[in-house]
């Protein structure tokens, strides 16, 4: 099983495969309703399976590259092995009792992305919260959840955060200023949440802006989103969306470029990230 370290587990297993694939069937000049009718599935089927959405069935992936004239043994054979070592479960299969399936996915994009970009407004990005902190946002969804879930949802968004070590991830957050003043249980725990932020800007891979009260109106007024980048060049940004009981995965140019322009207008309006620091310390000071 993969570690909480590894890039995405599986997940950017299945975007390779999936990108191959579609990189082969484009060549060949196949549609979507023609490759999806040979694997008994339909033209949404394909692009599921194109994008690493789902899990690949290794009699799909032969049916497709005999579609698509891949005869060669030794390649055929590379690809099918990688359609195996794609269905493995990710680090987080063990907590797949407390996890959504539409969350599941972003559980790999996450870990396979190489920048994710946010804007959040409620509060501190799951990445970058202390246990505290989180205990008090999981309470908020759950109230009546028990210590021992409790304790295993800390755990798992702990788990997540592994992927700040990773020399090949880069996380750039913008946090509105009424998530940074906002007590979820006690000054104590914001205080401290606070310090783990001044801490966090030290690291190369972080970068924290905020986006003050004076700043008024902005580019984001309707709310929290992230887009996540990665490291394959054939695979398109997706913009992730978050609901109260389900997410929306944006990934065709017109939606992910006008999110990318909302972004990037964000990063112009909030605080410098040396401005961000300085709040920071002054609303840790206010704590104190």
């Amino acid at each position: 099983m993969a570690a909480p370290g590894d890039p995405g587990g599986p997940t950017v297993l299945r975007m390779m495969l999936g990108s191959q694939l579609r990189r082969l069937r484009e060549d060949r000049g196949i549609s979507a309703e023609e490759a999806g009718y040979v694997i008994r599935g339909s033209h949404s089927k394909i692009s599921r399976l194109e994008l690493g959405r789902v899990s690949f069935k290794e009699r799909d992936v032969a049916d497709l590259l005999t579609l698509y004239k891949v005869l060669d043994p030794v390649e055929r054979s590379v690809l099918l092995d990688l359609a195996r070592q794609a269905n493995q479960p990710g680090w987080w299969h063990q907590y797949s009792d407390l996890l959504p399936a539409w969350f599941e996915v972003y559980m790999g994009l996450e870990g396979a992305a190489s920048l994710i970009r946010t804007y959040e407004v409620q509060f501190v990005p799951g990445l970058l919260q202390t246990p505290d902190y989180a205990r008090a946002v999981i309470r908020l969804g759950h109230p009546s959840i028990d210590e021992d879930e409790l304790e295993r949802r800390v755990r798992l968004r702990l788990g997540r955060q592994r992927r700040l070590d990773s020399p090949d991830f880069a996380l750039w957050a913008v946090i509105d200023e009424n998530a940074l003043r906002r007590p979820l249980q006690d000054a104590d725990v914001l205080r401290d949440q606070l310090a783990h932020l001044i801490e966090m800007t030290e690291r190369r891979n972080v970068t924290v802006q905020v986006m003050p009260f004076s700043a008024g109106g902005h580019a984001a007024a309707g709310g929290s989103f992230s887009m996540l980048r990665f490291p394959e060049e054939t695979l398109p940004d997706v913009v992730y969306l978050e609901q109260l009981t389900s997410a929306l995965y944006l990934n065709k140019p017109g939606d992910t470029d006008n999110y990318l322009r909302v972004m990037n207008q964000l990063c112009v309006e909030a605080s410098l990230p040396e401005t961000s620091l300085k709040l920071l310390i002054d609303l840790h000071t206010a704590l104190c």
